[in-house]
């Protein structure tokens, strides 16, 4: 965008912006360098929707930005004959405002909106937009991001987020709207007409009838302690646990909606400083797990109680005990565990082919992005096999059970890792001690992820130049490492949709995976490997010219 460009859009901006956006708008016109900020690029819709930090701005998430974006996907629904909408909203700064925004014009569009009374999980939209036969969904989140941020999600009718061909599509009617329209009616007057209607409270009893269902569980004698992080789980799942018998200790000052994240500020459950909380209570109380769930409820990470102290369990070490489980669970039952599917990203640990040969199953590895694993279990269900879908997973803390979301659910894996403990319990065992077991029988790989962070201006090119650089023919070596065969998801025949990812094959079931993040300004690098990950990050953090997070 040219500098002339942008300030014609500021100028705009601070002309028709008005309300209490007006002081922050006036602010940023005596500011240059934040102009620019704000000014200088506009949110990118993508497969992950919006993402950006609240603030006014084409570059950030304001009533302005969610507007343009609505009346777009709007315009695309008509395009399409689709009529009816589902729109939900997380504890986030502004989102209530945000979802309410983006039903006041659906609504004004002719589109029949159906709308959360109260914010909701993210897999709950999913299921809303199945169980009311929507032909889309928006999910106000920015999921584990630091409160700063918030986004706008968009599913499908099948209650997946939609995928490339459709976002690049919904994309190119955004960018023919304007950020400001004439003054439409307020939310309250389209409920009073009927435009805009409140999901019935049956839906959430089905949505919870359905977990207990996909994972029937007695979790009696089981003590737990539990976590939001502040987050939309903070009503259904203690609700969820302690219907099967759990005992949940809540973490009480993180079990309500705070849209500041005031003790987690990065509520992140795969970090272990955002479960800091988490864990003091459990150990104060003698719990036998810590369950944490983030703000939008659909990644879950846990800590276990080993002796006098807990240990977190990554995603991939809990999506392989779980595969396991359940594997087991199947054949205890007679079920010809051959016929059997796990569904994972190409990320996340190939332990997992290991655990399926030994029952006979098979693996299907999709892009990074729960939406592919969700359009896996459509194409299941289309051939009339949705009964063969077992478990589908990510090393982010993302796990599925049973078909009825097609989304990551926090609320299905919490149910069904407690009901695992339990029954290890009974056996005199730990999650810890079952993982143990299960790295003896089909060896050990170490996992983890390295995060660059590329904000600012330049941050785009930052991480396209690293790109450029990895994917360099003439790379014989990762760090010292041999690469053995490289896979380029963009450029190759992979049989899956293209993708800006490089995967590169060190041997010995070794692995490396480089991809941009489809949400934040980040590189990331997913590292597989039998020893230490020191000197491959070292070699990384010089390429990157930056300490990863």
């Amino acid at each position: 965008m040219t500098v002339k460009a942008m300030d014609a859009i500021a100028e705009e901006w601070l002309e028709k912006v008005r309300g209490e956006d007006r002081a922050e708008m006036e602010a940023l016109a005596a500011d240059g360098n934040a102009l620019r900020e704000r000014f200088g690029s506009e949110l990118k819709f993508g497969t992950g929707g919006l993402r950006g930090i609240v603030g006014m701005g084409t570059a950030c998430m304001n009533v302005y930005t969610v507007g343009r974006a609505s009346r777009g996907l709007a315009a695309y629904m008509r395009a399409h004959a689709l009529t009816k909408i589902a729109v939900s909203y997380d504890s986030r700064r502004k989102s209530q405002l945000f979802a309410q925004t983006a039903a006041r014009i659906f609504a004004e569009s002719g589109i029949r909106v159906v709308i959360v009374r109260e914010l909701m999980p993210t897999p709950f939209l999913s299921f809303l937009t199945r169980s009311e036969k929507c032909g889309m969904g928006v999910m106000i989140t920015a999921s584990h991001n630091p409160a700063a941020y918030n986004g706008y999600k968009v599913y499908n009718a099948a209650g997946c987020q939609i995928t490339d061909g459709a976002a690049a599509e919904v994309a190119s009617f955004i960018a023919k709207e304007s950020y400001f329209t004439e003054e439409i009616p307020s939310f309250d007057e389209f409920v009073r007409q009927g435009a805009i209607v409140y999901a019935d409270e049956s839906v959430e009893e089905a949505y919870l009838a359905g977990i207990r269902a996909a994972v029937p569980a007695d979790l009696r004698g089981l003590k737990v302690a539990y976590t939001a992080l502040n987050g939309t789980g903070y009503r259904l799942v203690p609700e969820l646990l302690r219907g099967a018998g759990a005992e949940v200790v809540p973490v009480a000052v993180q079990c309500v909606p705070d849209e500041n994240f005031t003790t987690c500020p990065y509520p992140n459950p795969e970090k272990r400083e955002a479960l800091t909380l988490g864990l003091e209570t459990a150990q104060e109380n003698g719990c036998d797990l810590l369950v944490a769930t983030d703000p939008d409820a659909d990644r879950v990470g846990i800590a276990v109680r080993c002796g006098e102290r807990f240990e977190t369990l990554t995603g991939n070490e809990v999506g392989l005990l779980l595969a396991q489980y359940l594997f087991e669970e199947k054949k205890r039952a007679g079920a010809d565990t051959g016929r059997l599917l796990l569904i994972k990203t190409i990320v996340t640990t190939s332990l997992a082919e290991r655990i399926a040969a030994d029952y006979g199953a098979g693996v299907i590895n999709v892009l990074t992005g729960f939406k592919y694993i969700g359009e896996q279990i459509g194409l299941l269900e289309a051939k009339g096999e949705a009964d063969r879908f077992l478990l589908g997973f990510e090393e982010s803390y993302g796990y599925l059970i049973g078909t009825q979301v097609r989304d990551k659910d926090a609320l299905v894996a919490s149910l069904a890792i407690l009901k695992m403990a339990k029954d290890y319990a009974g056996q005199g065992r730990t999650l810890k001690d079952a993982l143990d077991a299960l790295y003896e029988r089909y060896g050990r790989l170490t996992n983890t992820l390295l995060t660059y962070e590329c904000g600012g201006a330049d941050g785009r090119e930052r991480i396209a130049a690293a790109m450029r650089t990895f994917r360099d023919g003439s790379l014989a070596a990762l760090g010292g490492k041999p690469i053995v065969r490289r896979t380029d998801y963009l450029h190759d025949e992979t049989g899956l949709p293209k993708s800006d990812v490089l995967y590169f094959d060190l041997g010995d079931s070794e692995n490396v995976v480089v991809r941009p993040s489809g949400t934040e300004p980040n590189l990331k690098i997913y590292l597989a490997l039998r020893g230490g990950a020191a000197p491959l990050r070292a070699y990384f953090d010089e390429i990157l010219g930056q300490k990863s997070r």
